[in-house]
């Protein structure tokens, strides 16, 4: 289909998350009344979760916006069913309520799926943290818990939201004349490597000086209550709670392809499904490796372009080149952090006190984040 045609082209998202929003703000942008864009997620709003760590230490809850607003605002069609599989060779979408959907072009950003990697240890759910490390904050202000260890599994995470939990918490219990030992062990070769070697190192001077234990390079288990086991057995500490991130695996159904670590789904520089005829992914769910909402609203803009210039609505599409900004959540001063990546570690580096990229957000996005931006500055007027 060509823009040619006097159809709109009928493009499809699955999932309203990260990359789902930013790539119908992408084609909206790109395609104008010239595309048709409707949204298949189950939940009725967007929430800002990165922002969630914040919750469990007293501050405001992670904003919230209704999907309904957004897909008005982006003019596209909001439909509230959940995916179930896909037919390629049809170009249908089969949702769990029975519905079929058809598509001239699919983008799937269906986010990846979280599993606790340790049955004795208390794995963050950043929907309900809150919930989950409200009481283990009050045991350390009562001085009831003197350690903690937090556990990066070795499988595909997203490390950030353990450094933050690590610090925020360092900072609590200071604040309240608590003794609190902390202990990171991850799997990385150096604190936030994806950053490269001048964040990093940054980021190993503020552990220490918060009197954080960092053991990187590290692959363990958690066999018991409070006993983590590094390298097979070769070394183990013992501490009053583990707190672990969750493991992450793709979406794995029927009809999309899946790779063989992991299942999660195998896209071209473009981030064309391969195999697929005009089905395209971004986001957590594609194989790689980064599970961060800015690399998920790039991959999003990438295949947004390549949709476009598929159906005759842009010139030749950019290629995926990622760039990783992101704001490290102290609990005192926030630090902001960039680089780009080649190799799964940053090719450039910089920590600092002040953004490089503006509106300076945690999901740094090229349409999304101003559009958050605006509705929050709304918001706040109306208030």
């Amino acid at each position: 289909m060509t823009s040619t045609s006097s159809q709109p082209l009928n493009i499809l998202i699955v999932g309203a998350g990260v990359a789902g929003l930013e790539a119908a703000l992408a084609l909206r942008e790109l395609g104008g009344e010239r595309v048709a864009t409707r949204i298949l997620a189950p939940e009725h709003e967007f929430v800002y979760r990165p922002m969630t760590v914040r919750e469990p230490f007293g501050y405001t809850v992670a904003r919230r916006y209704p999907l309904e607003q957004i897909a008005r605002d982006l003019d596209a069609e909001l439909l509230s069913d959940s995916f179930k599989w896909l037919d390629a060779p049809e170009r249908v979408v089969h949702t769990e309520s029975g519905g079929r959907l058809a598509y001239d072009a699919l983008l799937l950003a269906l986010g990846a799926r979280q599993y606790p990697r340790y049955p004795h240890a208390l794995t963050i759910d950043d929907q309900r943290l809150d919930e989950l490390l409200h009481g283990l904050i009050q045991d350390i202000e009562g001085e009831y818990v003197h350690s903690l260890a937090f556990v990066i599994p070795s499988g595909h995470a997203w490390p950030l939201p353990a450094y933050e939990l690590a610090l925020m918490t360092a900072a609590r219990a200071y604040d309240s004349s608590a003794e609190l030992e902390i202990t990171i062990i991850t799997p990385e070769d150096a604190p936030l490597a994806i950053f490269g070697r001048d964040a990093s190192e940054g980021i190993e001077r503020l552990l220490e000086e918060n009197g954080i234990t960092t053991i990187t390079s590290a692959h363990c288990e958690v066999p018991g209550p409070g006993r983590v086991t590094i390298s097979r057995g070769a070394r183990q500490i013992e501490v009053d709670r583990v707190i672990a991130l969750p493991e992450l695996h793709g979406p794995s159904v029927s009809g999309v392809p899946s790779g063989a670590h992991g299942g999660f789904i195998p896209v071209d520089m473009h981030c064309k499904v391969r195999g697929l005829e005009c089905v395209y992914a971004a986001g957590d769910a594609t194989d790689f490796a980064i599970k961060h909402g800015g690399i998920a609203s790039q991959q999003a803009d990438t295949a947004a372009q390549a949709i476009a210039a598929f159906a005759g609505l842009a010139t030749e599409p950019a290629p995926f080149h990622p760039v990783i900004q992101g704001i490290l959540l102290t609990g005192g001063k926030p630090r902001y952090l960039s680089a780009h990546v080649t190799g799964g570690h940053g090719s450039s580096s910089f920590i600092g006190d002040a953004p490089t990229w503006t509106p300076p957000s945690k999901i740094a996005a090229k349409y999304l984040a101003p559009y958050l931006d605006e509705l929050d500055t709304v918001a706040e007027s109306s208030a």
